[in-house]
């Protein structure tokens, strides 16, 4: 049988050149030659090869690029595949190979010995590489149990909850399907290490199977996520006492390795008939009803409800309304001075996003950022802001506006730190608008810095590196944010309105205040005072030292008109 191969190079004398080499080294070879990437990939959807001989670098789409495409399908009759390439660099060699390629050639030592073994190479590794994957596959399915746990697994589940369903299409009865993952798991494997995690995830299952009866099949369908399956129920609320009792197990701190660990459960349930009448529904549904359960305050139980499904709709509506009002420029930058308590003058103002909704009017930050941080939008969202106060900001220095050392406050979520375009466009914000660094001062929640402190931890350096300015915002408000003073680089800490007693508060509130302003003096950290909305609180900040506020007391959110009308007059 023929030799099938497929000459992917836009150079028509390669392409030419190549195939003579190929019929030398092996007569009974049915070759086809295309010049483009798109032209090689319709010509793999409508017939098979044996081998791609893949030029590296072309026009358009480069080799890379299919070699991307064709791994998804190389298990299910694919190709091997050998890249040519003019470079002998060892980089670009190993990119191919990490990137699917059995072999890389360099077009200057192209030969018949040379292509022949190449091929006989590429063909054999593949052959045995799609029989390990297949042996790979067969165990899988086989295997029903997690390794870690003992529980079944995401396989077995599905199947036994797929059955149940179908069981139970005509009895009437109920079939209860209880999600539920930790809250903060992520923060427990980064702060003690994935041995205590594990540890971790061993004592929950110990304690959730204490309180099950034995007739429900309990599974870990993989991370900090677990399904319990509860079938002939006669009522919702024998599925809600289930869950009751895992909150009610889970309550009590664990020690693991000396240490404290907590591990509140955030419980979705769906049930059906009810709800759906496939496991996937099911699924889908109780995902819907768990993620409620954390966008409520975590640690508690939230069944799967029409108003949920509306909600989700809702949610969709909203995504698509925020890359529309991207496109018509509906958002407006608003400023909220920050004062220096101890003599009333503004020191800078923080950013704060407003949008105007065709149909709703002014809609407010609380009302789609936790959408946008969702969907990713915040990444689009948080170019605008960066780029649009970094302009209002230079047009306030170039017009002798503001103060040489005024700071503008911009707010960063914990998906836009994990964007890889914030440092450039930040560098080039400042070179383009000749913005001093120290000028710009980012503000963080704990809650972005706790997400993925491995990665962040290199992205907040370069920041500092840069000379922006990086501010911990809503402090006093999470149980470890005086581990972030250590851990980040951290210049200014906000300190957050539930921490700043009112004229209602008791003697330990100001004690409190006292104790935090203290510690982080000591520290040499610049303080703001977040929600300063009276002048006791405003004469409380002076007495204390701390050398920023904003709040009412001073002024709400303005137009940069008014703000500039207001205070830069």
């Amino acid at each position: 049988m023929a030799l099938r191969v497929l000459i992917v190079d836009d150079d028509d004398i390669d392409r030419q050149s190549i195939a003579r080499i190929l019929k030398k080294a092996n007569a009974a070879t049915d070759i086809t030659a295309v010049s483009t990437v798109d032209e090689a990939i319709d010509c793999l959807q409508s017939s098979s090869f044996d081998v791609v001989l893949l030029d590296y670098r072309m026009p358009g789409r480069d080799g890379i690029e299919l070699l991307h495409y064709l791994n998804d399908r190389r298990i299910h009759g694919g190709v091997a595949i050998i890249v040519l390439s003019t470079s002998s660099e060892e980089a670009l060699a190993l990119s191919c190979l990490e990137a699917g390629a059995e072999d890389f050639i360099c077009k200057s030592e192209l030969s018949q010995e040379r292509i022949n073994r190449a091929i006989i190479h590429a063909t054999t590794r593949f052959k045995l590489e799609k029989q390990l994957w297949e042996s790979f596959n067969r165990v899988k399915e086989l295997a029903e149990r997690d390794t870690l746990t003992g529980l079944a697994n995401r396989y077995l589940f599905e199947q036994t909850l797929r059955l149940a369903i179908t069981n139970n299409r005509h009895k009437g009865r109920l079939v209860a399907l209880i999600l539920f993952d930790l809250d903060h798991f992520k923060w427990v494997n980064d702060s003690y290490g994935h041995d205590v995690g594990d540890q971790l995830l061993k004592r929950v299952v110990q304690r959730v199977t204490s309180c099950l009866r034995g007739n429900e099949m309990f599974a870990r369908l993989g991370g900090d996520e677990f399904a319990i399956m509860v079938m002939n129920l006669d009522r919702a609320q024998q599925a809600h006492s289930i869950s009751e009792r895992i909150i009610r197990v889970l309550h009590k701190p664990f020690t693991i390795e000396e240490i404290e660990v907590s591990a509140s459960p955030s419980i979705g349930v769906a049930l059906h008939p009810d709800n759906g009448e496939s496991a996937e529904e099911l699924f889908k549904k109780a995902d819907i009803a768990m993620y409620r359960s954390k966008r409520n305050g975590r640690n508690q139980i939230s069944f799967f409800s029409n108003e949920m499904q509306n909600e989700v709709l809702r949610r969709v509506t909203l995504e698509q309304d925020l890359r529309n009002a991207l496109i018509r420029n509906e958002f407006e930058l608003y400023f909220q001075p920050v004062i220096q308590p101890v003599n009333g003058h503004i020191c800078g103002a923080e950013a704060l996003i407003r949008w105007h909704h065709p149909t709703k009017g002014m809609v407010l930050p609380d009302q789609f950022m936790d959408v946008a941080e969702e969907t990713g939008v915040i990444v689009e969202l948080g170019h605008w802001v960066l780029d649009n106060g970094c302009r209002q900001l230079h047009r306030w220095r170039t017009g002798q506006r503001v103060a040489n050392d005024f700071c503008l406050a911009i707010n960063v979520s914990p998906r836009q730190l994990k964007d890889t375009q914030l440092l450039s466009l930040l560098e080039s914000e400042l070179l383009e608008l000749g913005i001093e660094p120290s000028n710009i001062e980012f503000e963080l929640t704990e809650s972005a810095l706790i997400d993925d402190t491995e990665s962040v931890v290199p992205v907040l350096e370069s920041i500092h590196q840069k000379g922006v300015r990086i501010a911990l915002d809503d402090f006093g408000t999470g149980y470890s944010s005086v581990s972030h003073l250590r851990l980040f680089p951290i210049h200014t800490v906000k300190i957050d309105r539930s921490v700043i007693p009112d004229e209602q508060s008791p003697q330990r509130s100001y004690a409190l205040l006292k104790g935090l302003v203290s510690m982080l003096q000591s520290m040499e950290l610049d303080i703001v005072a977040e929600g300063i909305e009276l002048d006791t609180q405003s004469e409380l900040c002076r007495k204390l030292g701390i050398n920023r506020a904003q709040g009412f007391a001073y002024s709400k959110p303005l137009p940069a008109c008014e703000f500039e009308e207001a205070y830069l007059a």
